[in-house]
Order: C-alpha cells, then structure tokens, then sequence
C-alpha cells in the first residue's frame, strides 16, 4: 500500500506493530481511537467475533464548541458510561499509532474518570 504523506505512513507502520499485540475479547474489549480532523472517534470491539460492542464520537455526540482535547475526554466519558451500563469494566486500548498525548491521552483519561480500568 502506497501512501504518499509520510505522517500516515508512519503511523500507519506504528498501528500494525501494536495491532500484533494487542487483541479485544468479549470479557476485555478492545478500545479502538481515531482521529479526523474535525472528529475523534472510538470504539470498543470483540477481535473474536468482530463485533462492535459500543461505539461513540463527539460527531455522535454533537459537540462542536471547545477544544479537541475538551471533545474526546467528553467522548471518552460517554464511551465509559455506554460500557459500563453493558457490564464491561476492563479494557485493552489501542491508540492506533496516535502518540499518547493530547486528545488520546484526555480521551483515556475520560474513560479512566468515569470507571473503566486499562
């Protein structure tokens, strides 16, 4: 796969080395992180039977006023709440090559915040 912008490239390369290692199940799901340049996105995900457990996005979610960081920590309660009301309390997060900084750092801290244990 070709790809001409050499940030996604790299992050691209990141994202399949940690994806080696890390693997959701239906006791422990996989909290999967993406970022556009308007939205930030996340879902948590059952790699053995491929299903979406629960998913949310500030798009979801409606947020258009604040800082990108204020949206995902909010994203990240919101995540935590949907998942705790389905029983799930420990997860595995995969940062899909993202650095742990900013709005993947606050959207975790979110999820922490609201109970969920990573």
């Amino acid at each position: 796969m070709a790809i001409k912008n050499p940030k996604t490239a790299r992050r691209l390369r990141v994202r399949w080395r940690i994806r080696k290692h890390l693997h959701g199940t239906a006791a422990r799901p996989r909290l999967s992180v993406y970022k556009s340049n308007k939205a930030i996105y996340t879902q948590l995900i059952n790699d053995e039977q491929g299903h979406t457990l629960v998913a949310s996005s500030s798009r979801a979610l409606g947020l258009q006023e604040g800082t990108g960081t204020d949206k995902a920590r909010k994203v990240g309660e919101d995540l935590a709440m949907k998942a705790l009301a389905q029983d799930i309390h420990t997860i595995v997060f995969d940062r899909s090559g993202y650095l742990y900084h900013g709005q993947v750092k606050a959207l975790a801290e979110g999820a922490r915040a609201k109970g969920l244990q990573f």
